[in-house]
């Protein structure tokens, strides 16, 4: 029996032997919801937000800031109005549909920060619609289509300094680097997108960049030389009064990984911006909501098959498509903390070989158990999911 795993905490530990997460019994929610569930501990939620903003508030006294919740990363609308109604966050958008279910999860639009791709006429046509809406244009397609129909208004410049960083340097979760991506405007077309504002009277007030998920402490080093490298495009902006660091701070997924230091991530911002007399704009999804979550899911078998131990579980990849499409481990968990271990691999319910949850980990004995945890479920698991093979089906629940 181990007495301490590495994502213990207050919240989410056992408790005589029997895991609770956010004040319940894990398997008492697994018997409550036909599984599988999505739970999101709200508490959990506003803990990562005060902590964020501490620490920018200890590191960066004399500077501005704001958070915007990128809820791509989860879009449960019980939680949005949650968020709302805690009074610490607006919204990051990246579609008018989101920027939709935000307004009728009652934000206003001036709280949204929207930025987004390949837009259509459509897209722009609704998004102008919502007075206030702080638009980050992210092309030069951007800038003179929201230029023709609103001139005169205000917008960012999302940019792209062509690098990146992201959890354990996984190219996969990096939008920007060597590789020429859609992201962004580079620094060979930055002239003319500053012409091109020009020309329909439009005021770049902010400068946008979002280059990678989920780095922590040994990605800093990184990250602030990304940050560095916007001061290019920060210092051809006069009428600037924001620049948005986008999103990307990670939580731990392994106990190998270090849980990151807000004070040190805050203090690397204060080094390269805090000079600089604009509002700082961080846009955090993972890091709300990701360890906020736990998915429940009822076992289906376990055997073994040759040499390797097997449990099957009720869910697929198509519900948290992390782990399959960007290599993110979700670890499993039992609900009972035992003495007896086993050394098995965790699949789901999808006829395709890249639905394995979890390989070869070691386990209390679940042998006589119904259900299991999967931790660090919280984002870009729902919001991602498909009804693949028809098994999309899953439920979410919002405790506070």
């Amino acid at each position: 029996m181990i007495d301490e795993y590495w994502w213990h905490r207050p919240d989410l530990c056992y408790k005589k032997n029997k895991l609770h997460f956010s004040g319940h019994d894990a398997n008492m929610l697994a018997s409550q919801f036909n599984c599988p569930a999505f739970f999101y501990s709200g508490e959990r939620v506003v803990s990562n937000l005060l902590r964020i903003k501490d620490s920018l508030v200890k590191c960066l006294p004399n500077i501005q800031h704001k958070i915007y919740y990128a809820m791509k990363a989860n879009r449960f609308s019980p939680l949005l109005t949650f968020l709302k109604t805690q009074k610490l966050c607006g919204i990051d958008a990246c579609s008018p549909n989101e920027v939709e279910l935000a307004l009728s999860c009652g934000f206003g639009p001036h709280e949204i920060s929207f930025t987004a791709c390949s837009l259509s006429k459509r897209d722009f046509s609704q998004l102008s619609n919502y007075e206030g809406l702080i638009m980050n244009c992210d092309s030069l397609h951007s800038i003179r289509s929201w230029g023709k129909l609103k001139p005169g208004s205000k917008i960012g410049i999302r940019i792209n300094p062509e690098m990146g960083t992201g959890r354990t340097n996984n190219d996969m979760l990096q939008y920007a680097g060597n590789k020429i991506t859609k992201f962004g405007i580079y620094k060979e077309q930055f002239k003319e997108a500053l012409q091109l504002a020009k020309t329909y009277d439009l005021i770049i007030d902010r400068i946008h960049f979002h280059t990678g998920c989920g780095y922590l402490n040994s990605e800093l080093e990184q990250w602030q030389k990304v940050l560095k490298k916007s001061l290019w495009f920060i210092q051809k902006c006069p009428d600037l009064c924001a620049i948005n660091i986008g999103g990307g701070l990670g939580v731990p997924h392994t106990q190998n990984d270090q849980r990151l230091n807000l004070d040190l991530w805050a203090e690397t911002i204060a080094q390269v911006f805090g000079r600089l007399n604009v509002q700082i704009e961080v846009e955090p999804g993972d890091f709300l909501v990701k360890d906020a979550g736990l998915l429940l899911v009822e076992k289906t078998f376990l055997e073994i098959k040759k040499n390797k131990t097997f449990v099957g579980v009720n869910a697929g990849f198509n519900i948290a498509p992390e782990p399959a499409y960007y290599s993110m481990p979700f670890e499993p968990i039992s609900l009972m903390n035992k003495k007896e271990t086993i050394k098995v691999s965790v699949v789901g319910n999808i006829n395709e070989a890249l639905d394995i949850w979890y390989e070869d980990i070691t386990l209390p004995d679940i042998a006589d158990q119904k259900f299991l945890a999967i931790i660090n479920s919280g984002a870009y698991s729902s919001s991602m999911s498909s009804n693949h093979c028809m098994r999309g089906a899953f439920k979410e629940v919002l405790l506070i």
